[in-house]
């Protein structure tokens, strides 16, 4: 009796050994499947530094310089230039974005061109809010710029028409206490300016950019629309859309951000404030991510392992059985190989279909191979139907990503109680012993 206990004792700790063991493949795999996730994002990175990165775009701002004198100890005026930036009070922007597919070897990532319709007003403020004084600024020199994130992008020539007067515009700010990067005029005013007196301007941008467009509520009022024939946005930044409509041609969306709903007033001295932490826009999505759903396969080895083991171990202690633990390796080998079928599948072919041809090789393997070892169909069988809720489930939840923890839970609790069931009567004491009314077999 010591010895049956033993060897079930023995048999269950190599098993453990063997399941920890074959942990260790599945941290190549994920090795892996990063790897493959990070080629192909530098396969995107480099069709969008050709093309055009990310976008986003900001402005308008008005920015003025003033004087701010001191004295020093002997009595002597100096000055140094410092700048007001006036916001616009209101700001509309109208875009429509065409996007495009663009393919390198086996990845894929999508480039857009958009044409980008800007206008709105300016109110000159009150100066002595800012505690400046008329004498102090210089109006002559105002710049009205724009910032773009990467100026490569843009494919016109740029015109800003202010209050019915077009004006080229130049790449470059005079001052970067804003944005880095963009474009601008001078020549807005050609003296002092009094308090309330209003401005127009508008100006339009052709812009070629990958994945995301996003904009900045600068004005007090500020409207933005966005329009693509691309049916996978993913809204994204500081502010979701206000309406929106997506259908299988594509999808419209509008935002409206007022002065209140973002952390920076409408004018302020120097660099203080950055409009651009408050962006919002789109991103065009591809809507699979088959890298993802792969790692989060992979997760779930240890699951496959155990449970398949487990029904291995059953068959054989219910049949009296001897599987040899090289027997329970290969499977395992096996049941890992099917995470690396379906990383090599899914970059071809839709994920489920891949999943499915991935799932159903493996399940065929193991079953024959169980065949072999059992030596009865109905116990191979057994081992197919365990593998086919395994993978069956193991898709349902990949699917559930918000209920997965308690599919899993739920699904775990379930099996332990088959489990439990099914070896209720089992006397784990004398597993290995012959039933009394069994014959013992007779040499001849």
């Amino acid at each position: 009796m010591k010895k049956s206990r033993s060897s079930v004792t023995l048999k269950i700790i190599i098993l453990t050994v063997l399941t920890l063991l074959l942990l260790i493949p599945p941290l190549f795999v994920i090795n892996l499947i990063q790897e493959r996730q990070d080629r192909s994002d530098g396969v995107k990175l480099e069709i969008s530094s050709k093309w055009g990165t990310n976008k986003t775009i900001n402005g308008p701002v008005i920015s003025v310089p003033y004087k701010k004198w001191t004295t020093s100890q002997g009595g002597k005026k100096t000055y140094s230039v410092h700048y007001l930036h006036i916001l616009p009070e209101s700001l509309m922007v109208k875009s429509n974005m065409t996007p495009e597919k663009r393919y390198r070897g086996i990845y894929e990532s999508v480039v857009y061109n958009a044409d980008v319709q800007i206008n709105g007003e300016f109110v000159i403020p009150d100066l002595q809010l800012a505690g400046l004084n008329d004498d102090e600024v210089m109006w002559e020199d105002a710049q009205l710029y724009f910032g773009v994130s990467d100026m490569r992008g843009i494919k016109n020539k740029i015109i800003i028409n202010w209050q019915g007067k077009e004006i080229n515009a130049n790449p470059g700010i005079e001052t970067e206490q804003i944005y880095e990067k963009g474009f601008g005029v001078k020549g807005l005013f050609e003296g002092k300016q009094e308090t309330a007196a209003k401005f127009n301007f508008s100006t339009s941008i052709n812009i070629n950019g990958s994945e995301s467009l996003m904009f900045t509520p600068v004005g007090k009022s500020t409207f933005v629309e966005i329009t693509s024939s691309w049916d996978t946005p993913s809204f994204t930044g500081n502010f979701l859309p206000r309406e929106r409509s997506i259908t299988s041609d594509g999808f419209t969306a509008s935002w409206e951000v007022f002065h209140l709903n973002r952390e920076f007033p409408q004018f302020w001295a120097d660099a203080k404030y950055y409009p651009q932490k408050s962006e919002f826009g789109v991103e065009l999505k591809i809507p699979v991510d088959h890298y993802q759903k792969a790692m989060r396969t992979t997760k779930y080895a240890i699951m496959f392992i155990g449970l398949t083991f487990l029904a291995f171990f059953m068959i054989e202690i219910m049949n009296r059985l001897n599987v040899h633990p090289i027997q329970y390796l290969l499977t395992g080998f096996a049941l890992i190989i099917f995470y690396t079928l379906l990383l090599s599948i899914s970059e071809y072919l839709n994920f489920t279909f891949s999943y499915i041809i991935a799932a159903l090789a493996i399940i065929v393997q193991i079953s024959l191979y169980s065949l072999s070892i059992f030596k009865e169909k109905s116990r191979a069988l057994v081992v197919s139907g365990v593998l086919l809720m395994l993978y069956s489930y193991l898709f349902v939840v990949l699917q559930l990503e918000d209920f997965a923890l308690l599919l899993g839970s739920v699904g775990l609790f379930t099996i332990l109680g088959v489990v439990m069931y099914l070896t209720r009567k089992i006397d784990w004491s004398n597993i290995t012993q012959q039933p009394e009314n069994e014959e013992t077999p007779v040499d001849k």
